[in-house]
């Protein structure tokens, strides 16, 4: 299929200030002069950034990698990830019409594209919130038909079925992804027929539509406001390998050639000691003594009356971080609700894997409202099913 970037193009490009962040610690991954190995990685960013690639965007890109303009469009046009025409805001629908998914039934989910979206593949539809294209195989043959909307799938679909996708997402509603007729997998639609006593053990969803059940990001965008945002590597111990360039451990800073790591002293006159420090004697990593942050809030060793409120009404609390939070003694809005400045910092270091999502999301505003049995918008969609 004939790639070309499209006709009308934006004057400029730049990363918002924390996808810049992203951006720059990305690039600390490889060793110096290697950096042009995080074009993808950081072409993907700017298309969640901008919805689609730009050239201005991989023009960018390519002089903050040091590359020549021609190799960036290289790799922007071979690959289908990268949508190098706008597409719709709230999704871009990729239809696969490989072979086993054209018998069952691949056209007709096209048909419901071009009558509910547009008529032709990348035409916005109406209202800007739509596009779609036909894609070749995305892998998922034996849940046929499938069509995937950014990093997830939505499988076994039916005209019907898709058509009510479509619907929900106009409404603003995140439909679970995953297999849509029932299946946990990819198991005989009849049902399991081997490996039968696994089936009453297993987790609710299968491992990927569990994490976008948990995380509630099905059809959104990456924002910045992901946790980590930038780079996790940095605070390795002497233990691990030696960080990318310009990375320090220890305070002492260490440069990755092609060949290898070559630790260096970073005053220009070099020390006489020029080896990396051996496994057997690690120097004491910073984190070991740093202070925790803030203070850690009252717990409760049980839900009062056995009875722990209902946490997922808060927005972005999702069934992992509930379980975590009852794990910390946290069961009740009215403790949430009383959290001061400084416990908000203890939780929000604490959480394991979700690092700032307290301040982020705003649990305190929102327990307090639910503590006095009031309702937040995002709790009354949950008592209305609309979200999981």
């Amino acid at each position: 299929m004939l790639r070309r970037l499209y006709h009308e193009q934006p004057e400029s490009f730049a990363f918002t200030p924390a996808n810049q962040a992203w951006a720059e610690a990305q690039i600390t991954k490889y060793p110096s002069g290697r950096q042009a190995s995080a074009i993808i990685p950081l072409l993907w960013r700017a298309q969640e950034q901008e919805g689609w690639l730009s050239r201005p965007a991989i023009e960018h890109i390519a002089a903050m990698l040091d590359m020549a303009y021609i190799r960036a469009l290289e790799v922007a046009t071979f690959y289908f990830m990268f949508h190098l025409h706008p597409v719709g805001a709230v999704a871009h629908f990729q239809i696969c019409g490989t072979t086993p998914c054209m018998l069952c039934g691949s056209e007709d989910l096209i048909a419901v594209c071009r009558d509910k979206i547009a008529p032709e593949p990348f035409q916005l539809s109406e209202d800007g919130k739509f596009s779609w294209e036909e894609v070749e195989c995305l892998g998922a043959c034996s849940n046929a038909p499938m069509a995937q909307v950014g990093k997830d799938y939505y499988e076994d679909l039916t005209p019907e079925g898709f058509a009510g996708l479509i619907d929900a997402m106009a409404a603003g509603e995140v439909p679970l992804p995953g297999p849509q007729n029932g299946r946990y997998a990819s198991e005989p639609a009849s049902g399991l027929t081997s490996l039968k006593e696994f089936e009453s053990g297993r987790a609710q969803f299968n491992a990927s539509v569990q994490l976008a059940a948990d995380q509630r990001d099905t059809i959104k965008r990456i924002d910045g406001s992901e946790v980590p945002l930038t780079a996790p590597w940095h605070d390795l111990g002497a233990n691990h390998a030696p960080a990318p360039s310009s990375v320090a451990l220890n305070e002492e800073p260490v440069k990755i050639t092609a060949k290898g790591a070559t630790p260096k002293a970073a005053a220009p006159k070099p020390e006489p000691k020029a080896a990396a420090p051996k496994p057997a004697e690690p120097a004491p990593a910073k984190t070991e003594t740093a202070p925790e942050a803030g203070t850690r809030p009252e717990a409760l060793d049980g839900p009062r009356d056995g009875k722990a409120d209902d946490l997922k009404k808060i927005k972005g609390v999702g069934p992992k971080l509930e379980t975590l939070c009852n794990e910390m003694g946290f069961y009740h809005f009215d403790q949430i609700a009383n959290w001061t400045e400084a416990e908000v910092a203890w939780v929000d270091d604490n959480l394991k894997g979700f690092k700032g999502r307290v301040s982020r999301d705003a649990w305190v505003e929102q327990a307090k409202l639910l503590a006095e049995g009031k309702e937040t918008e995002f709790s009354t969609r949950v008592k209305k099913g609309e979200v999981y």
